[in-house]
């Protein structure tokens, strides 16, 4: 080999081994970077910044649980920086993040504050090789919701039963008694009955349905006094037939701002609901005043009144405090619940006063409005045509525990 053979084979071989030096010496310092970020704590640049502009609950956590920064709404779960995760559940989700088996959110119960326990979706991700970011998002208004709807499911779904079931054995009974022109009689009477009821449950499911929707409400000039005048003369001939007797307070010449038919339907419910859970003999009192720009319309009777544990619920769908009176009286269960969302819609509210053998005195209270000039756009007297029945109703605050009549 000759001498210029030999200088540039001497070439090469210093190259590779100078090539061979430096990826070395790189991967070194690589394998150390690597091994530094995986021993630090130090929270990675942007981190707290991203965590100030969080409205969910949210932290950076060391292995051993130790929160070295948070938002600011994780402080009300016990979240503060220095201290350690306060709940085992979070433990276990920050050792599967570290382990790279914590993927999908995990549904806990955590206390926020003193006395509240809240329904939270809790994700856990590994950021560094020491340091895990915790997600809190409360879901508790959305579980409610969901439960409520899974309740409106299957509370309709055994309303409709009953009265389907009966349309079907009264159908079957009356083909076999074809030749008997006074039981056909007797069961079309009571068949009839049944599909009344049916069609007043669907009509009350759909008035607290549409009640409850976004749509907003049409607003008029509505006289208070009319609507209640109406409401007492479609319930006086129930009233009559129950043996009470129905006492209508002096005018106010007071006006609202909103929807006359459910305000109508609103009052028609209350003063029918306390003519169903009224003794015969008894009378229900129906009022209205205006204090400090509010016009409260009260509906007083001298029934059964409310148990205590009733009364905070007594507004919900369905609910009957009573259930074996409320079917006697043919109560839905929907009616209370619709004078809540009517009266709400307003901008108002419904109180409750009620003692059991005492009686009940529902007062819807609702924003005054100034008396309507003549001819002015807008002004309804609130006539609402009421058929016995009352269509949808809203309210608001605490009401008890007098059943719902259906009315």
């Amino acid at each position: 080999m000759d001498p210029a053979q030999l200088a540039v084979f001497a070439l090469l071989i210093g190259v590779i081994l100078g090539g061979s030096a430096v990826l070395l010496v790189a991967t070194a310092y690589r394998m150390r970077d690597r091994a530094a970020v995986q021993a630090t704590e130090d929270i990675p640049p942007g981190a707290r910044d991203v965590l100030a502009g969080m409205d969910d609950a949210a932290v950076v956590v060391n292995p051993s649980g130790t929160v070295l920064a948070a938002s600011m709404p994780a402080e009300a779960y016990g979240l503060v920086v220095g201290k350690n995760l306060p709940d085992d559940q979070l433990m276990l989700l920050l050792r599967a993040a570290r382990a790279g088996t914590a993927s999908a959110p995990l549904m806990m119960r955590l206390h926020r504050g003193r006395t509240q326990v809240r329904d939270v979706s809790a994700r856990a991700q590994a950021i560094s090789g020491r340091l895990v970011l915790l997600v809190l998002r409360d879901v508790t208004e959305q579980e409610r919701l969901e439960q409520m709807r899974r309740d409106f499911v299957a509370n309709t779904s055994h309303e409709l039963k009953t009265p389907v079931g009966a349309v079907s054995l009264l159908a079957e009974a009356v083909e076999s008694a074809a030749d008997e022109p006074d039981r056909v009689r007797d069961f079309a009477q009571r068949l009839r009955a049944e599909a009344e009821r049916l069609a007043g449950l669907i009509t009350r499911i759909m008035s607290l349905s549409q009640l409850q929707s976004d749509q907003p409400v049409q607003m008029h000039d509505v006289g208070i006094d009319e609507l209640v005048d109406a409401a007492v003369g479609a319930q006086r001939l129930p009233a009559a037939a129950a043996g009470v007797e129905l006492v209508r307070g002096a005018h106010s010449g007071a006006f609202v701002r909103g929807d006359a038919q459910e305000l109508g339907e609103a009052i028609d419910n209350l003063i029918a609901n306390a003519v169903a859970y009224s003794p015969a003999g008894s009378h229900v009192g129906i009022g209205v005043k205006v204090e400090h720009g509010v016009v409260e319309i009260a509906v007083a009777d001298q029934g059964i009144g409310i148990a205590e544990d009733d009364q905070e619920r007594i507004f919900e769908r369905f609910y009957r405090a009573d259930q074996a009176r409320s079917r006697r009286t043919g109560g839905t269960g929907l009616g209370l619940a619709i004078v809540k969302h009517a009266v709400q819609r307003h901008g108002g509210e419904v109180r409750l006063w009620s003692r059991p053998g005492q009686g009940s005195t529902f007062t819807i209270r609702l924003p005054e409005a100034p008396a309507p000039e003549p001819n002015r756009p807008g002004k309804h007297r609130g006539k609402v045509a009421h058929g016995g029945k009352a269509k949808t109703k809203k309210s608001s605050t605490k009401t008890a525990g007098r059943k719902d009549t259906g009315a």
